[in-house]
């Protein structure tokens, strides 16, 4: 964005701002109607170009640890570090050990509306000291070594991630994580990159978007978002959902030795393993993109995992070479599901702000111990058919789809009381109300009764 343009999208937002403040103004339609829609466009676009290449960035970063020991079993690594079957097992499984559990803390040290401490120092700090921690793991030769080191890897992947790989890849992910307290935002009052107008739109956006303001009231402590989340049956739903979700897609930790399956020599399996998972990033990109557009959530992350399940049927059916590739790209695609998890919980959790980082907290940790468990499920003397691994998986999938029909019914509910509560407004004393204001600010009864409908929740 040129300089020129820059001064003119914030001179829009200025005036968005400034009349959105004042809604009984004759001008207020007309500029919102004109001007918001590009200050909102010029605000998203400034935001996407940092935020979304970033995230992405430290995303891959994540998983790319995360399959480096898979790869690494492919190339001797049980046998270079004299690993049992068992011991390689809680290899994977020590890092969600420290992970799952540091996460309620990590999110609550942000404090109400971030007076702790800023996201993007916080993050890009997680960062680098992955990169150190991943540079310092090209020392270890035996199991003692290597476990300390996932260990401490587990720490800094509370929110990002690095490398795991030799001291070239430390050095790389720490320059990121540098990198990534410039990049990132912080929250709408207090990103710096932001001018004044910007950072007031985007409140202005989650209000609206919540019914309410994204803001936590003077008095209400990180302690007492814990208390209110743990209190609220749907983040224990979730956690359930999230847990069953990953324990059924927990494959991943084995995804180059499931390739292998297939019969080809290691150089082969590591090429064949990429295609699946380009295909399910572009269907990733798709399905975020059409439910946001659309505001569903049940089908867009239930459905992929349906399509997981038809993938563990075809495996379990055959061992031919066409038939199992063909079960990977149905595997793969179970994350396009997952990737939206966290989403909807911040859909049905949303205020305030307190209880809403405590529920994200709460359901990805304990949602990542199907990952700790997921590794002691597929095991060497199940291959190379993993019948009882794919059985166990698929059920688990079956499962959080059970419980995602129970979210989607509760929200349903919620949903219609809030109806029946404004119906119930609108009737008697209320219709009147409603009707001496449109008459008052020149809109219909129709339009009045459209601005006062409130948050309601996506599912």
């Amino acid at each position: 964005m040129s300089v020129d343009e820059e001064k003119k999208s914030d001179s829009i937002t200025e005036n968005v701002v400034a009349v959105s403040n004042d809604a009984a103004s004759d001008d207020f339609n007309l500029l919102i109607a004109e001007n918001r829609q590009a200050g909102e466009r010029s605000l998203v676009r400034k935001l996407d170009s940092r935020l979304m290449p970033t995230a992405v960035a430290i995303y891959l970063l994540n998983y790319i640890d995360r399959v480096a020991v898979t790869a690494a079993r492919l190339q001797g690594l049980e046998a270079d570090l004299g690993l049992s079957d068992v011991q390689y097992e809680a290899v994977l499984a020590i890092l969600y050990v420290t992970y799952c559990p540091a996460q309620i803390p990590s999110n609550m040290v942000f404090g109400v509306n971030g007076t702790l401490l800023r996201p993007s120092l916080y993050i890009g700090g997680c960062v680098v000291a992955w990169g150190l921690t991943s540079a310092l793991t090209g020392i270890t030769h035996n199991y003692t070594g290597i476990m300390v080191c996932r260990v401490f890897i587990g720490l800094p992947e509370l929110i990002a991630a690095g490398i795991l790989s030799r001291m070239e890849g430390g050095a790389i992910t720490m320059f990121f994580g540098f990198l990534t307290m410039w990049l990132l935002p912080d929250f709408p009052h207090n990103t710096g990159w932001l001018n004044a107008a910007e950072r007031r739109l985007a409140q202005v956006r989650l209000a609206e978007d919540a019914g309410e303001a994204d803001k936590d009231a003077a008095d209400l402590t990180i302690y007492d978002g814990l208390l209110l989340a743990i209190k609220d049956p749907k983040t224990f739903i979730f956690m359930l959902i999230s847990f069953s979700q990953l324990l059924g897609l927990s494959y991943i930790n084995f995804f180059p030795t499931l390739t292998a399956t297939l019969g080809f020599n290691t150089t082969i399996t590591f090429l064949m393993a990429a295609p699946p998972w380009i295909f399910a990033s572009v269907c990733c990109v798709l399905n975020a993109w059409h439910a946001d557009r659309t505001g569903e959530r049940f089908f867009h992350i239930t459905g992929w995992m349906w399509v997981v399940i038809v993938g563990y049927i075809v495996s379990l059916s055959t061992m031919a070479t066409g038939g199992r590739y063909f079960s990977l790209f149905l595997m793969t695609v179970g994350y396009c599901g997952f990737a939206l998890t966290l989403t909807w919980v911040s859909n049905a959790i949303p205020r305030p702000p307190a209880k809403r980082s405590v529920a994200i907290g709460l359901v990805n940790g304990f949602g990542n111990l199907g990952n700790m468990v997921g590794s002691f499920v597929w095991k060497a003397s199940w291959g190379p058919e993993y019948h009882q691994s794919m059985i166990i998986a698929l059920c688990s999938l079956v499962f959080s789809t059970m419980l995602s029909v129970a979210m989607r019914m509760v929200l349903i509910k919620e949903n219609n009381r809030m109806d029946m509560e404004e119906k119930t407004l609108m009737e008697g004393p209320g219709r009147e109300r409603i009707e001496e204001a449109a008459r008052l600010e020149g809109i219909t009864f129709e339009e009045a009764v459209k601005r006062r409908k409130g948050f309601r929740y996506l599912y």
